[in-house]
């Protein structure tokens, strides 16, 4: 089996799908892998590395296209590489296919490839371990970058995330609580911040709450009561997801005349369409805009802040499943893995993703019956 790592295209994406460890595990099992030249330098992995892991560098994104059976990548292609893409090429990355136009999802199923969402890949207990690995990585870096954007010298208006004796701390109110919204509780409650976690199911709730460890109020993420949340929060996480679906709205500009005048509102689920009506995806070093007063951050890659610990945690997660494509092939390893069945949207370009196909009005067809 060929394996193909490019470097990432995204803007201000430091992360890289393996690391060399995870290269020489795939070497191992009798794989190839091409790595173009540079593709690990924001992760602090250097081309030496690799080549010393058993990789071959290509010299160029085209080469490993060309080379590779199999693609895997942070994020999936732009529709700029769509022609790179042939049949019977699998890609595996971050796709966000639901938030995708409709005429992008139709030129993808013309190139006839096989495409891997890693955020679609779940567990027989339900788990997202790849999407999981990354959410936990953006939790924590949500509190750290957030509790900065309320000091005055990042443009907010001086609140003190942990607070001191006598004057209280920040009021973090976190929407969604999923991996990502139970590890920012958890940082914040961690710093000393006062926490309130919504979700729209209690279920949920009551699974962060026994997660966080601490005695956090929450409260079911009815639209009522999302406006009473954000009216005293100091900073608004946004973390609602469906899995294989758009985020859902749940902040209408006009709830932000309730918010605090400088508070912040981060919206981490913008890779899947944002939870509030006024976020767009921003990127650093000005990852910050203002709508009606309210400081919004919406970045959309946020664990490459931290790329090397972003790309370890990648690796973990994704090389158990790679190992099976490189030892079995494709096709087969998603006969043997349910989880990587789960995780694709399309093969050999029929959509074969229920959840994709409600969102656009197609018809999926059954992986197992596409088999064979």
């Amino acid at each position: 089996m060929e394996f193909g790592i490019p470097k990432e295209t995204k803007p201000h994406e430091h992360r890289v799908a393996l690391t060399p460890s995870g290269v020489e595990a795939l070497v191992r099992a009798g794989a190839r892998v091409w790595v173009e030249r540079g593709a690990g330098a924001g992760a602090g992995f250097e081309d030496e590395e690799y080549e010393q892991a058993g990789a071959r560098l290509a010299y160029s994104r085209q080469e490993v296209f060309s080379r590779a059976q199999a693609v895997v990548c942070v994020h999936g292609p732009s529709p700029q590489d769509y022609p790179l893409l042939r049949p019977g090429l699998v890609v595996m990355g971050f796709w966000a296919l639901p938030a995708a136009r409709p005429e992008d999802v139709e030129a993808l199923l013309a190139t006839g490839a096989s495409v891997v969402g890693y955020e679609i890949i779940e567990d027989a207990h339900g788990h997202a371990p790849v999407l999981t690995s990354m959410s936990e990585i953006a939790g924590r870096l949500a509190v750290t970058i957030g509790s900065g954007l309320l000091l005055n010298e990042f443009g907010g208006k001086g609140i003190l995330f942990s607070g001191v004796p006598g004057v209280p701390p920040a009021n973090f109110v976190v929407i969604g609580a999923g991996a990502l919204g139970r590890a920012a509780a958890q940082a914040a409650l961690g710093m000393g911040a006062s926490v309130v976690l919504l979700d729209r199911s209690v279920a949920h709730l009551r699974a962060a709450a026994q997660a966080v460890g601490h005695a956090v109020p929450t409260m079911l993420a009815s639209p009522a009561n999302i406006e009473k949340a954000i009216a005293f929060a100091d900073l608004v996480l946004l973390s609602a997801a469906v899995r294989g679906e758009r985020a859902p709205l749940l902040i209408t500009r006009d709830m932000l005349k309730r918010m605090k005048p400088r508070a912040v509102l981060m919206d981490l689920s913008i890779d899947m369409g944002g939870c509030a009506e006024t976020s767009r995806p921003t990127y650093f070093p000005d990852p910050v805009y203002t709508v009606d007063g309210i400081r919004h951050f919406c970045v959309p890659n946020l664990p490459s802040v931290a790329a090397r610990s972003a790309t370890l945690a990648l690796t973990n997660t994704l090389l158990p499943y790679l190992l099976v494509v490189a030892e079995r092939g494709f096709a087969e390893a998603l006969r043997r893995t349910p989880e990587l069945s789960a995780g694709t949207y399309i093969y050999q370009g029929k959509l074969v993703h229920g959840g994709l196909g409600r969102i656009f009005g197609k018809s999926a067809a059954d992986l197992a019956t596409v088999l064979g």
